[in-house]
């Protein structure tokens, strides 16, 4: 799991059950994205939480989370989201 500590102190993740979070200390998980399917079964990943494309379509909705994550680990850097309260 990579981590993005930001110069203001804000640490940033892409999520998953790997590592216990609130181990680490009090966090605030939000949505990057929302990845449904369409009414034809096709997936999309939508990115417009944190000002991205939505991607898609795809046959099956772990190519649309493996687009989704390849997506964010590029762009997460040099987003500018804004840090959720806790």
């Amino acid at each position: 799991m990579d981590v993005l500590i930001r110069p203001d102190g804000h640490a940033f993740v892409i999520y998953n059950e790997l590592v216990r979070l609130s181990a680490l200390g009090p966090s605030s998980i939000a949505r990057a994205s929302h990845v449904e399917p369409d009414s034809a079964g096709q997936w999309w990943a939508d990115l417009a939480p944190v000002l991205g494309p939505r991607l898609g379509p795809f046959l099956l909705r772990s190519q649309a989370l493996a687009a989704e994550a390849v997506w964010l680990e590029e762009h997460l850097p040099v987003l500018d989201v804004p840090v959720p309260s806790i």
